[in-house]
């Protein structure tokens, strides 16, 4: 007997000016990304997917220091606490792509993933270079376990380099596991400067 799982990706516009503070930005686009999860809830998504950097501007093609200022701590920052309860109160899994500080000056490209309880399954941190002995150790497998059906494997790949589609080491990684389901938090879009593209909305 078939199984689906609806699963959703959101790719949305910055709400501020990009030199608003860091503070109203991320407020903006928390609040933003709440409505949405919202609505994708009432259409019947059980696993979503915010994009890269979710809480501002894609500012990782700039090497502008004010951006460390959007830095959290993964689970125990202010975002994924949050989210927590999100996916709790809706019984969704989310997957929340954010900017983490691991300690003071350590800084990481991280998605969190959070089960349908609200439990923080871990993490993804993107690589550009994978490893590759004895494997390729830069991806990771969850599996949401509180969605009202049997265990359920996700892989997560957070695209390297900006590319569009697939690169070879995302097809190598994952060719070993074969998980059911794929979520890939990319933005499509470049930097924060106000003179480059912004991906198109989809909220």
């Amino acid at each position: 007997m078939a199984r689906i799982v609806r699963c959703g990706v959101v790719q949305a516009t910055n709400e501020t000016a990009v030199d608003a503070p860091l503070e109203k930005i991320k407020s903006a686009m928390l609040e933003k990304h709440l409505r949405i999860t919202g609505e994708a809830v009432q259409k019947g998504v059980r696993i979503l997917s915010f994009q890269e950097m979710f809480t501002g501007p894609y500012f990782c093609a700039e090497q502008d220091k004010r951006w460390y200022g959007m830095a959290e701590r993964i689970p125990d920052g202010p975002t994924v606490r949050t989210m927590q309860e999100v996916a709790r109160s809706h019984g969704i899994v989310l997957i929340v792509p954010i900017y983490e500080e691991e300690i003071t000056g350590v800084y990481y490209n991280t998605a969190a993933v959070i089960d349908g309880d609200g439990r923080y399954l871990g993490k993804y941190r993107k690589h550009h270079i994978p490893h590759c002995h004895p494997g390729f150790w830069e991806k990771f497998y969850f599996k949401p376990g509180n969605l009202g059906y049997p265990v359920f494997e996700t892989g997560l790949a957070i695209f390297r380099k900006g590319r569009a589609s697939w690169g070879s080491t995302e097809r190598r990684s994952f060719s070993i596991r074969r998980p059911p389901s794929r979520v890939c938090p990319k933005i499509s879009g470049s930097s924060s400067n106000p003179r480059m593209p912004w991906p198109t909305a989809t909220s």
